[in-house]
């Protein structure tokens, strides 16, 4: 068996564990605990099972890390939707999102039955209308209702086929017969 030749230092140990306990990111937590394991001697198939990552994934981090230190091991993803609406944009969905209702903008198509709360599937809809975007994820609409000041909650079904004068009929006809 082949002898590992990377190795942490105490002072390299040590700064990579002040590091993972200062950090709030945690892809970037988890590559500094992994590199940790790895200097320290540890099976990679045990950092697989400890981290989760695949040995390839464990093997960049370390060329990584031996090329630009620890710096080189943060996560510098920004997601593929953030940068759809400008900031100015974001601002100004805000402000139509507490002015306007969906009911007042779709009418009965509104995908809530009564058009009062914002829901993903008018969010998009009025996005793409007023700034031509679409987003890929349903969760980049939930993250834009969060950016705007509104919490997701998942609404009740409606069937708009639904006929309240038949639903009150049929209503009295069962009171009639108790």
């Amino acid at each position: 068996m082949a002898k590992r030749r990377f190795q942490l230092s105490e002072t390299e140990e040590r700064a990579l564990l002040r590091a993972f306990g200062n950090c709030k990111n945690g892809p970037t937590r988890t590559r500094y605990q992994a590199l940790r394991l790895y200097g320290q001697g540890y099976a990679t198939k045990e950092i697989e099972r400890i981290t989760g990552i695949p040995r390839s994934t464990l093997m960049d981090w370390v060329r990584k890390y031996r090329q630009g230190g620890r710096e080189a091991l943060q996560d510098h993803r920004l997601g593929g939707n953030r940068a759809l609406l400008t900031e100015e944009q974001l601002q100004d969905l805000e402000a139509r999102l507490h002015t306007y209702r969906p009911g007042q903008l779709f009418g009965s198509t509104a995908a809530s039955g009564d058009g009062q709360f914002w829901t993903v599937p008018d969010l998009a809809r009025a996005v793409e209308s007023w700034y031509g975007v679409r987003y890929a994820r349903h969760g980049s609409y939930i993250r834009l209702l969060k950016r705007c000041g509104y919490s997701y909650q998942r609404p009740n079904k409606v069937y708009k086929s639904r006929s309240e004068a038949k639903v009150m009929a049929f209503e009295e006809e069962l009171a009639q017969k108790n």
